[in-house]
């Protein structure tokens, strides 16, 4: 039993309150899932090919609009997505960052001032989303730095050792490699 005030309302400067019990119940459904949900696994199969051993760092090719950015860092740690001014300058796209400034915090305490905010549309293996990208102006190393909100909204699964990032979408798990020769350059 839920008991519920409502009221306040002044009619004439006289003040009406009114008590209401409520039974309320509950129930839960199942929900429907969005994707299938297979086991996302790595196998000693997916490692072959590679330059062994190594510690290189997760680095992708990933299409933003119609272009395919080079050096994407797929990274865990970061909190944030964030894009290089230049990038953006180079496809004619500076007039559609939203002004704003943030200060992004690196692991080694150093800071960077953000220009700006852009929404735009990512496609992997041919799943398309809208993401939000913080702008900076500095050299990070990487044209993008897809960090967890992205990781997370795709469902992503990235293994730095296999060089692969995995995820579930309607047609079952999904797969991108990464361009392992890039971190050494």
């Amino acid at each position: 039993m839920i008991n519920i005030i409502f009221g306040g309302n002044e009619i004439n400067g006289v003040t009406f309150s009114i008590e209401k019990k409520t039974k309320l119940s509950v129930t839960h459904s199942k929900r429907l899932r969005e994707v299938v949900e297979d086991d996302i696994t790595f196998t000693k199969e997916d490692a072959d090919g590679l330059l062994l051993p190594h510690n290189d760092a997760l680095v992708i090719s990933f299409n933003v609009l119609d272009f395919k950015i080079k050096h994407v860092l797929v990274d865990l740690e970061s909190s944030a997505n964030i894009i290089q001014w230049r990038v953006l300058e180079q496809a004619k796209l500076t007039r559609s960052i939203i002004p704003t400034t943030k200060l992004l915090a690196g692991f080694n305490l150093a800071s960077v001032t953000t220009r700006g905010e852009i929404l735009l549309p990512t496609k992997a293996e041919g799943v398309m989303k809208t993401t939000m990208f913080e702008v900076v102006d500095d050299d990070l190393g990487y044209n993008i730095i897809l960090g967890r909100p992205w990781i997370h909204e795709i469902k992503v699964v990235p293994s730095p050792y296999h060089q692969l990032r995995k995820f579930p979408n309607l047609e079952g798990i999904k797969q991108i490699r990464g361009d392992q020769p890039v971190p050494k350059k």
